[in-house]
């Protein structure tokens, strides 16, 4: 009886049926066969297979222009951005990289005596608050460099992390000479005269940050040279009040090549080229409020609120201690013939001016635009209205920001 039931069990759970053949004979090896309710999953049509290999070849395609491209679609960076914080990801896989801000990489090789010392007293400020990478240099009194130089350079500044922007008084620098990537340059300038005014009485008599400044600044600078008229150096033609000490601005903006540092067509037209093609923005110091704003819509990610931080009574205060001190007027003869010296100069300043004007009538800022004089009309900041920087060519950038934090 129990050998029976077994029996039964067994047939009740096999899988497999069992069929006799025709006649009697005994079940053969061939004579077991699945059910028929499982054959269709073994089955497929000529579509079917056609769907498959399509989508196989869609998706090889995909993938072949994803690294064709260097990278996933940006509606897939959005997506995996959207998802960051999923535990989805925790549990399969690494966070997704930090997304960057456009640009990520920018350069502020800022001309001696045209608001650098603020704009960085600022940077410092907004690269605490927003989180960039703010790469200064030990270095001040190098402005033109060699070749080596320049790939040595290139190459700290590229490797820096990003986002990152890097500031020096350093004339342009061409990344893409040396295989790198090209930063966006940003600059301010102002009146030539005026720069040149601020720069000779900052030497001689320093600033409102101490009455011994320009005492340590140049020590060996003997006392009738300290107490040159400013007219006698002009029209006697003294070499700090001609060429090429005169030609200044324009090196900045032209580059490191031998003739950018010619007065003449040559380095003024490569000048205006590398603007346009490599600069965000040339500001004029004259107009400084504006140019903290543009900067802060072009590049919100390190300028944001700078505007409102430039207007704070306690960074005017420290701003005011720059400004240069017993600072004078020429002649009127003086300032005509140091016009013409630095016409080269005044182009190149009254084409950033134009350009800067066309960019603030696109933000709906409006400017008061008049045809240029036959001879410049100069601005003398009072201390309480211009912020002054520090001259560029020798001063410990450094060292100051130190003194005012301890203040």
């Amino acid at each position: 009886m129990k050998k029976k039931q077994q029996q039964q069990h067994h047939s009740s759970t096999d899988p497999w049926t069992h069929v006799a053949p025709q006649g009697g004979a005994p079940p053969g090896p061939g004579s077991w066969k699945r059910p028929g309710s499982l054959l269709p999953f073994l089955r497929f049509s000529l579509r079917d297979y056609g769907f498959c290999m399509a989508t196989l070849f869609v998706f090889c395609l995909g993938s072949l222009f994803y690294q064709l491209n260097g990278g996933p679609p940006r509606f897939l960076l959005d997506l995996r951005q959207y998802l960051g914080n999923s535990t989805y990801l925790d549990d399969h896989g690494p966070f997704p990289s930090k997304v960057l801000p456009f640009p990520s990489q920018v350069v502020y090789n800022r001309v001696g005596k045209c608001g650098s010392r603020t704009v960085v007293l600022l940077l410092r400020i907004l690269s605490e608050k927003h989180g960039f990478n703010l790469v200064t240099s030990d270095i001040h009194n190098k402005t033109r460099l060699t070749k080596n130089e320049q790939m040595e350079l290139i190459k700290n500044i590229s490797t820096a992390e990003q986002p990152y922007l890097f500031t020096r008084h350093v004339h342009f620098l061409n990344f893409s000479r040396f295989g790198g990537d090209q930063p966006v340059y940003i600059n301010i300038i102002r009146d030539p005269v005026n720069r040149f005014l601020s720069n000779y009485f900052f030497r001689r008599f320093g600033d409102w940050r101490g009455e011994q400044n320009h005492m340590i600044r140049t020590p060996s600078m003997r006392q009738e040279e300290r107490y040159l008229d400013i007219n006698e150096c002009i029209l006697e033609n003294y070499p700090e009040c001609s060429n090429p000490r005169l030609f200044y601005i324009i090196p900045y903006f032209c580059g490191q090549h031998p003739r950018c540092r010619e007065p003449g067509e040559w380095a003024l037209e490569r000048a205006k080229l590398n603007v346009n093609e490599h600069f965000l923005l040339v500001g004029i110091l004259e107009e400084l409020e504006d140019v903290l704003l543009l900067l802060e819509r072009f590049l919100p990610h390190y300028f944001k609120d700078v505007l409102s931080i430039y207007k704070n009574p306690e960074h005017r205060k420290l701003g005011n201690m720059t400004v240069t001190v017993k600072k004078t007027i020429p002649s009127p003869e003086a300032i005509q013939i140091l016009y013409q010296r630095m016409r080269y100069e005044y182009e190149f300043y009254y084409f950033v001016k134009e350009q800067f004007h066309l960019l603030k009538r696109k933000f709906g800022l409006k400017s008061h635009v008049s045809k240029p004089p036959v001879r410049p009309q100069f601005f003398i900041p009072t201390p309480l209205e211009t912020e002054e920087p520090i001259d560029d060519e020798e001063q410990d950038d450094e060292k100051w920001l130190e003194d005012i934090y301890k203040r």
